[in-house]
């Protein structure tokens, strides 16, 4: 299959990146990559992000993050991605 038709699968889609590692950066070196890879085919990446540091001790029993700050930045990252996928009036 032709890398162009790989590719249409991603036309007109938004993203926004988040990660979480046992690492004290959370995998934000990662998240530079897959910033530039999803660019690179199109993909509408928003520049905000986050990264969940020391993930092992992050969330609660439940899954959950036990850090209010990071609970609110990830909910504000998604309210952002549905904002700006409706404002372009697209599918996410």
């Amino acid at each position: 299959m032709p890398v162009n038709r790989l590719k249409e699968g991603f036309k007109e889609k938004v993203a926004v990146l988040m990660s979480a590692s046992p690492g004290n950066l959370g995998g934000l070196r990662g998240l530079t990559h897959v910033r530039s890879i999803l660019g690179n085919i199109r993909v509408l990446v928003l520049p905000d992000q986050e990264a969940i540091g020391n993930a092992y001790q992050a969330f609660d029993e439940n899954g959950n993050l036990k850090d209010e700050a990071q609970q609110t930045s990830i909910l504000q990252l998604g309210s952002k991605l549905a904002t700006v996928t409706a404002k372009l009036n697209l599918s996410v």
